[in-house]
C-alpha cells in the first residue's frame, strides 16, 4: 500500500510499505477515505520529538471497514467509521475511569500509558496517512457513524471528530462554558477555531477570537465568532469593550506552543 512515510527531520515522502492487515481477533481492516495533517505531526516533522524513520504517519483518520477480525462483534464490514487518534483496550483500570487516553495495555514500552496511531513513543501502531489502516480493539475505538458519512461532502466534517473537535470540546470543558457566558479565544488556528465553534454550540452569548492572520481571522467571522486582530488593537481593550468593562466570563488559549513565541511578542 501506499503511506506517507517519515524520512528524518523534515523530510517526508509517500512509499510503498506492507500493507496493513489483521493481527488479533479484536482488529478491524479500514480503507482510508479521509485523513488530517495535525499540528502534532509538525512536531515530528520538526524534529521535537524522537521519531524513527520509516514510521507511517496519520492518526486523524477516518474509513471504511473492510475487514474484522473473529472477536470483533460491534463493527462490522461495509461500515463507515471515524478513529479517534487514541488508541484504547477498553478494559484497563484507567479506561474505568475514564482516562482512555492513557490506556495502560495499548502501549508496550515499560512505564508508558496512552498510544496513538503514526505518532512517536505512542506505541508500535502505524498511521493512517496510508491506504489502509489496522485498528486494534476494533469494538471500542472504531466510532460507527451514520449512512451519510458515504458522501465526500460529509467526511470532511467527520474526520473532525478523530482529534481537531474534540480538542476545542475539551478547551470549552476545562473553561467550563456555560450557556449565557462570553468566551475570549487566543489563536485562530483549526483548535481555536473549533473552541469558537464549541462555545457557539454551548450557547455562549458572545465569542471572541484574537488572532493576527487575517484569512483565520475571516474564518473566525464566518462562523459568528467576534475577530479581533491583535497586530492592530488591543485584545484586552477590545474584550472590555465588548464585554461593557467586566472582561471574558472564559478563556481558552489555543496558540499553545513556543514557536508561536516570535509571531506573539
Amino acid at each position: 500500500m501506499k503511506a506517507v512515510v517519515y524520512d528524518g527531520p523534515r523530510t517526508i515522502s509517500v512509499k510503498e510499505v506492507p500493507d496493513a492487515r489483521i493481527e488479533r481477533p479484536t482488529d478491524a481492516l479500514v480503507r482510508i477515505t479521509t485523513t488530517n495533517i495535525c499540528g502534532s505531526d509538525l512536531h515530528m516533522y520538526d524534529r521535537r520529538t524522537d521519531l524513527q524513520p520509516g514510521t507511517v504517519l496519520g492518526h486523524e483518520n477516518m474509513g471504511e471497514v473492510i475487514e474484522v477480525g473473529e472477536g470483533v462483534d460491534l463493527v462490522k464490514v461495509g461500515d463507515m467509521v471515524c478513529l479517534p487518534f487514541n488508541v484504547s483496550c477498553g478494559a484497563c483500570a484507567n479506561y474505568n475511569q475514564g482516562l482512555t487516553a492513557y490506556c495502560l495495555v495499548a502501549n508496550p514500552a515499560p512505564g508508558m500509558a496512552g498510544a496513538a496511531y503514526g505518532y512517536a513513543d505512542m506505541g508500535p501502531y502505524t498511521g493512517g496517512q496510508a491506504e489502509l489502516l489496522r485498528v486494534p480493539w476494533a469494538d471500542f475505538n472504531c466510532l460507527v457513524l451514520p449512512p451519510d458519512a458515504r458522501e465526500i461532502s460529509r467526511q470532511k466534517d467527520y474526520v473532525m471528530l478523530s482529534d481537531i473537535f474534540p480538542t476545542g470540546w475539551h478547551a470549552t470543558e476545562l473553561a467550563c462554558v456555560q450557556p449565557g457566558d462570553s468566551v475570549a479565544v487566543y489563536g485562530a488556528g483549526p483548535v481555536g477555531l473549533l473552541a469558537a465553534c464549541s462555545a457557539i454550540i454551548k450557547g455562549a452569548s458572545k465569542v471572541m477570537v484574537v488572532d493576527r492572520h487575517p484569512d483565520r481571522l475571516r474564518l473566525a467571522d464566518q462562523i459568528g465568532a467576534i475577530p479581533i486582530d491583535d497586530s492592530k488593537v488591543s485584545p484586552v481593550d477590545q474584550i472590555l469593550e465588548q464585554t461593557g468593562g467586566v472582561g471574558a466570563d472564559r478563556g481558552c488559549e489555543a496558540v499553545g506552543h513556543p514557536s508561536a513565541a516570535d509571531a506573539w511578542t
